[in-house]
């Protein structure tokens, strides 16, 4: 008889054991997230199905209800109020069951995307530094600053759930947080004065067609969409479609405020097809959100000699000049978008640059002057805008402008000038300060056709903006 009873109450155990399981908010939702202030934003999960489920919200006290569908999945829309650094709870409930989110922010969440350089954490890569990383790390305690990573995973059918967690910014954790996205957030925590959550979806050696859906893909000749299987592995990251699969279906709909992308490298295969391949992935991923054109703000690939890469053979001898250039038309191509130019913090023989404190700020003053309308400093560098021919001198003006433009006083040494031949010399150049112009010119050349400026591989820029923003590499021509 005792051993029966026994018996009867492990039976018990076991059932209220799988019963606990049955309620679930999905994975992107844990203690310690930051959610988008003053929006609607979803809330999501998995319970009985056909049972009625709860949201309560501590900051209004308000209820929201769903009524889980045959396979258990429960969808709701909640409304965030104002940043605030008080700690809330969001408490769900469902039958007998109850599940508490604690010490919740209200805040701005950023999704930060990509391959390597993104994915790069403030501690580095084994024998690859991030320049100020331990500075960083040590005054990250006490800021409201969140990150997850969601963990890297290639898929070649959606995939629902990850094991990850929100982390609290303190000297044990930053260094896990990706670089680029410490320094923005940083940027953004110290000006707007609110929570800053980072939402780290990124994957060494990524090429941009991983991160696409099915739908994009269609919508760019040449991108192949692989048939649905089984198949999932971490290393997994150059398919299409396979790290949406894997690492975005999963967080699709969180509420957010905007991307910063830093990205392509791994695209310098096939440099033709990226600009159509990053518009149709701005565009799908808006339509995923479903919140409208949202800010989608992107690091230029830094200059690198990709002769390193002695695997394939490009296209262009100058290739990462190519890809810069690929990169830079997709701005008037992508509503809501912006480049951040990274000509001065390349490393010839390193495809990681330790200077991700530059690139994290630059995509954070896009954000702040753009976005949250701050003013009074250089956002954007200065861009090439057209050339006029006088004589035997190009004449290169530019938009953009802030405050005119400068070498800090050094000699102008990356122009180039070509005449009819298409043939290219090192040509003279200096600055005309009084309409902010470049004068160029060649003493081979008595009709100029084309210049070009930093258009190399590696190469160190010497051309800024007054506020101190890097003019990207540039060419006149379109010539093959």
């Amino acid at each position: 008889m005792r051993k029966f009873t026994l018996f009867l109450i492990l039976c018990c155990l076991i059932n209220v054991a799988g019963w606990a399981q049955h309620l679930k908010p999905a994975s992107i939702f844990t203690d310690n997230m930051v959610l988008q202030q003053q929006a609607r934003v979803a809330v999501w999960g998995i319970s009985k199905p056909g049972e009625k489920v709860t949201v309560i919200t501590s900051w209004d006290n308000r209820k929201q209800e769903a009524v889980t569908d045959k396979k258990g999945n429960w969808k709701m829309v909640i409304n965030t109020p104002e940043a605030s650094f008080t700690p809330y709870e969001v408490t769900i409930l469902s039958g007998s069951q109850r599940y508490v989110l604690k010490n919740v922010l209200i805040g701005e969440v950023w999704i930060a995307s990509g391959q390597s350089n993104m994915s790069m954490p403030m501690k580095g890569y084994t024998g690859q530094p991030v320049e100020g990383a331990t500075k960083a790390i040590l005054e990250s305690r006490g800021k409201q600053i969140r990150f997850i990573n969601i963990p890297a995973l290639g898929a070649y059918r959606p995939v629902d759930t990850f094991d990850a967690q929100w982390q609290i910014a303190s000297a044990s954790t930053v260094g896990d947080c990706t670089a680029v996205g410490w320094f923005f957030a940083d940027l953004l925590y110290l000006n707007l004065n609110v929570p800053v959550g980072i939402i780290n979806a990124s994957v060494g050696g990524a090429n941009i067609e991983a991160w696409m859906t099915p739908e994009a893909c269609m919508m760019v000749d040449g991108i192949d969409v692989p048939a649905p299987c089984d198949v999932k592995d971490e290393w997994l990251n150059n398919v299409p479609t396979v790290l949406y699969n894997g690492m975005l279906h999963p967080i699709w709909g969180y509420g957010i405020r905007g991307v910063i992308w830093y990205q392509g490298e791994s695209n310098v295969f096939d440099v033709p097809r990226y600009v159509p391949s990053m518009v149709a992935l701005v565009k799908e991923w808006r339509r995923l959100w479903g919140c409208g054109d949202f800010p989608f703000y992107f690091a230029q690939i830094a200059p690198y000699d990709y002769k390193e890469w002695n695997f394939f053979k490009p296209r262009w001898a100058e290739i990462s000049a190519y890809q810069r250039e690929a990169q830079g038309k997709c701005v008037s191509l992508i509503p809501n978008s912006a480049m951040a130019v990274l000509m001065d913090v390349g490393e010839e023989f390193l495809i990681h640059p330790r200077r991700k404190q530059e690139v994290g700020f630059r995509l954070g003053l896009l954000a702040l002057q753009k976005t949250y309308g701050m003013k009074g400093f250089e956002a954007e560098s200065p861009i090439y805008e057209k050339m006029e021919i006088k004589g035997d001198k190009a004449i290169i003006h530019f938009s953009n402008l802030y405050n005119g433009i400068t070498s800090y006083g050094k000699k102008l040494e990356l122009f180039e000038m070509a005449g009819e031949n298409r043939v290219f010399h090192k040509a003279e150049a200096y600055i005309d300060s009084t309409n902010s112009t470049i004068v160029v010119s060649c003493k081979y050349i008595k009709e100029p056709k084309a210049v070009r400026y930093a258009f190399k591989d590696y190469v160190q820029g010497e051309l800024f903006g007054v506020g101190g923003l890097p003019v990207s590499s540039f060419r006149t021509d379109d010539w093959e």
